[in-house]
């Protein structure tokens, strides 16, 4: 890094180092940029609301994306930056395996599947290995949790942290949580996010379960433009997140049957091709008939091949299946 673009990137540490005044600057923080990181993300559309003219708009995301790395570059380079990508454990080495090594850092993860299929518990156990050291497979970091189901448990937390050597109650200091009680308060919650997860070193981001409220909220095929249109604008703030802090972004997801389908899997996330398109890797969770053992199926991914592997729910938390269990 030059002289000159460490000192540009110091300029533009807080919003106020921009060429605004503090009257713009707290109308921004208002609609949720509370940092130069979210508001290089922005678009001009959405500046309109803090009184910004386009040609405004556009030059103060274009200080904002001085700091970043150039749009343009070549192949060798891009090399270079997807070494920047994180991978984090989720206990099972046969899931790290479907994964290619961990969920990975600066895209989104979903996990769907039917209750009890273990998506709220890969969420808990993400939240402890979170913590732990890179050598570990974690990320040095916090955890924000976004709980739209009211599934969250602190004693889950404790459980998980024990077996993995970390202190249950430093665990549990280092997720910060939210409850959403509305599909608006979801997206409130993530779009006023920045500087949470700035301040507290945050490397993971769940949202559990993406589109509960939404599918409660926005009933009959006349709201279902306006459902997909949210659900498209929350998805695309959470990769804006993910990708500004290089954290790693889980979503979960309902699923719903299909009784026309008469041949093949009739269960489907709900969500349709917005969800499909936005999650870069997708993972269908089911039971088996071997009590804690549960099935992950990679459907897709940008790098990829789709496959299966087995993992156990166990009472220390995600674990490989033990060779007793080891017979779907």
């Amino acid at each position: 890094m030059t002289e000159e673009s460490s000192l540009e990137k110091k300029r533009y540490d807080r919003l106020e180092d921009l060429d605004i005044g503090a009257t713009i600057a707290k109308k921004l923080r208002e609609l949720g940029f509370n940092t130069v990181e979210s508001l290089a993300m922005a678009t001009t559309k959405e500046l309109e609301e803090a009184g910004l003219s386009r040609k405004k708009g556009q030059e103060l995301i274009r200080q904002a994306r001085s700091c970043m790395p150039l749009p343009f570059i070549r192949g060798d380079e891009l090399v270079k930056m997807r070494e920047t990508v994180r991978r984090l454990t989720t206990g099972s080495s046969m899931l790290d395996k479907l994964l290619g090594g961990g969920i990975e850092s600066q895209s989104i993860t979903e996990f769907y599947g039917e209750y009890g299929s273990g998506k709220s518990q890969i969420c808990h156990q993400l939240c402890v290995n979170a913590q732990l050291p890179p050598e570990q497979g974690g990320l040095g970091g916090a955890a924000l949790y976004i709980d739209t189901e009211n599934t969250f448990r602190t004693e889950r937390i404790f459980q998980m942290a024990e077996n993995v050597g970390i202190d249950p109650k430093e665990a549990v200091k280092n997720i910060i949580f939210a409850e959403a009680y509305t599909s608006d308060h979801q997206m409130f919650l993530l779009e006023n996010a920045d500087k949470v997860i700035k301040e507290n070193n945050i490397r993971l981001i769940i949202v559990d379960s993406l589109t509960s409220h939404f599918r409660s909220e926005y009933l009959g095929r006349e709201m279902l433009a306006e459902r997909q249109q949210k659900l498209n604008k929350h998805l695309h703030m959470l990769i804006r997140l993910a990708r500004a802090f290089n954290a790693v972004a889980v979503v979960t997801n309902q699923v719903m049957a299909k009784p026309d389908v008469f041949f093949g899997n009739g269960i489907h996330p709900v969500g349709g091709h917005i969800v499909a398109h936005t999650s870069h890797t997708r993972v269908f969770l089911r039971k088996s008939a071997r009590g804690p053992v549960r099935i992950a199926r990679l459907v897709s991914s940008p790098h990829l091949a789709e496959g299966e592997a087995i993992f156990m729910v166990s009472e220390q938390g995600i674990q490989n299946v033990s060779n007793e269990e080891n017979t779907l």
